[in-house]
């Protein structure tokens, strides 16, 4: 697979074309690179700064706390009081303690651009891009209310510090939690300036800051005005950037803690007022708010959604590098219509209609033809996808392989057998090095890949041959052979998981590098969209502080 030289424009789902070119940078990975003064610096720094703002830090969380508390005790759940004086003079005091915890961490000078809304003006404020834990700077500057997972008001100190600011909370114990959220918005929302604004970051997960990805449309569904939020860390290290691959939570604390300073810029745009047409169509609304913020901020928009940061994620034996073109495929395979709901009998469908062309090579016409859907740019850009030599010519089991691992992403064996089953000669069922080079460069999205070292591996008998059952017992015994034997043996490859470029960029101890290397989830935000809106499948998780 390869991404094409020349990419058309791609167009937005309400026909309209984007205003910048997606972006080649996957938006779920962040890679930190340090010269030799940083890390010095870095080092005197975890000896001496360090220690002192995080204690410090510490510290003024319990200072607020008792505050929060206070504030907090006989407050309705459903129903506003008036703000009455004590309660306003907790709210300063409480403000001024978070500003001085984010002072001592560094963020010494906030610079804050344009005019915030009124709540009776602006009920929900939509910010964006979403990339770290630090997000939370606005909120304590402001004491918005947010959206939150209800677990978290359960949490020691953190839960009081949250119900202060009444949040809107979603619980993943309650199936119908994510309707009662959108009520609770809208109600709030339509209140004329009662309740307090709602932050929402529509993004619904972290990225590098690349680009914006998808808006979840929960936002915009009480079809009210919003102000768009745009937040910048034009800092010369990134430390801040907390996504589902790279540094983890502990160490981002870190590296931002041991910065002399630390930038940090929030800018308020002007109120967008929703057409007749966007209020009755959410994600119209939520696509041009993303297109003022994307110019705002200078940035590409994509397609790229929560359920491609779980594709990158996912934890099977062939861990996804960096720059993979499945995320671009999957983007297309969503917006075409092309991932089934029936996975298994599709791709077996599919395996058995490929391995009777036997190698044959589609132009365009026939791959429509193959997945019975017409000829459009959208097909020809994921065509080009396939069509390595400019030929105007692809192998579609190539494309039944990627559709397998997007569709089944932690069932690497899965798509391995169906691979196996389109490739293998019919009198031995094994299949040459050659053949595991195409299935694994297409199983990675990778244009070059070599295999060598693990074909001769996988036949020390140097048959030339292997089936699948020589390689699922090889894989069986080594669990990661993308580590040991791909990545190792192509050095242009880089791995998308979290502690290869660690070699490079961590400083911490072992124990610290183990702790970014845990699939933890990254990111505060949960998806309390409801079904239907957004086609997202059920039972994704997002990522929560």
């Amino acid at each position: 697979m390869r991404l094409p030289s020349k990419k058309r424009c791609a167009i937005e789902e309400d026909g309209k074309k984007m205003d910048q070119a997606p972006p080649f940078r996957n938006p779920f990975v962040h890679v930190l690179k340090f010269s030799p003064l940083e890390k010095a610096k870095i080092a005197l720094m975890t000896v001496t700064l360090f220690p002192i703002r995080l204690l410090i830090a510490a510290f003024m969380m319990l200072l607020a706390w008792p505050f929060a508390f206070l504030a907090s005790l006989g407050r309705s759940e459903t129903t506003v009081e008036p703000q009455c004086l004590w309660r306003r003079v907790v709210d300063i005091i409480l403000k001024i303690i978070m500003r001085v915890m984010w002072f001592v961490g560094g963020f010494h000078w906030m610079t804050v651009k344009g005019r915030r809304a009124l709540p009776a003006e602006a009920p929900i404020l939509t910010l964006a891009p979403h990339s770290s834990y630090f997000d939370a700077i606005p909120v304590t500057m402001t004491m918005a209310s947010i959206v939150m997972k209800a677990e978290s008001k359960d949490i020691p100190l953190w839960g009081t510090l949250i119900k202060f600011i009444r949040p809107v909370f979603v619980s993943r114990s309650d199936q119908d939690s994510r309707k009662k959220t959108v009520e609770e918005i809208k109600r709030r929302a339509h209140s004329g300036g009662e309740w307090p604004q709602i932050m929402i970051f529509p993004e619904g997960t972290c990225t590098n800051r690349s680009c914006l990805i998808t808006f979840k449309p929960g936002a915009f569904i009480p079809a009210v005005p919003v102000q768009p939020v745009v937040i910048r860390y034009p800092n010369k290290l990134d430390s801040i950037t907390w996504t589902w691959q790279g540094p983890g939570a502990f160490e981002i604390l870190w590296l931002t803690l041991c910065q002399l300073h630390n930038r940090f810029v929030v800018e308020f745009l002007p109120i967008y007022t929703p057409s007749e047409e966007e209020k009755k169509n959410p994600a119209l609304y939520a696509i041009n708010v993303r297109r003022v913020l994307a110019k705002a901020l200078g940035v590409p928009i994509t397609d790229y959604s929560f359920e491609d940061c779980q594709l990158a994620m996912a934890e099977g034996q062939l861990r996804l590098p960096v720059d993979t073109c499945l995320l671009e495929f999957s983007k297309l395979a969503r917006r075409l219509g092309l991932k089934p709901r029936n996975t298994e009998k599709v791709l077996q469908d599919y395996g058995n209609r490929a391995r009777k062309l036997e190698g044959q090579k589609l132009d365009l016409d026939d791959f429509a033809q193959f997945l019975d859907v017409p000829v459009s740019e959208m097909l020809l850009d994921m065509f080009s996808l396939f069509d390595e030599h400019e030929d105007n010519c692809m192998d579609i089991r190539e494309y039944v392989i990627a559709l397998s691992v997007i569709c089944r992403p932690a069932k690497t064996l899965e798509t391995m057998k169906l691979a196996f089953k389109m490739f293998e000669a019919e009198e031995d069922g094994a299949i040459t090095e050659m053949e595991l080079a195409v299935i694994l460069k297409t199983a990675l999205g990778v244009t070059h890949l070599s295999v060598s070292r693990l074909f001769t591996a996988i036949d020390p008998e140097d048959t030339g041959k292997i089936t699948f059952d020589k390689f699922r017992c090889f894989v069986e015994q080594h669990p990661d052979i993308s580590e040991e034997y791909l990545y190792a043996e192509n050095a242009g490859l880089s791995s998308g998981s979290c502690h290869v470029h660690h070699t490079e960029s961590s400083l911490s101890s072992r124990k610290l590098r183990g702790t970014a290397n845990k699939k933890t989830a990254n990111g505060i935000c949960p998806d309390f969209s409801p079904k239907g809106h957004d086609g997202t499948i059920d039972g994704l998780f997002k990522k929560h502080n």
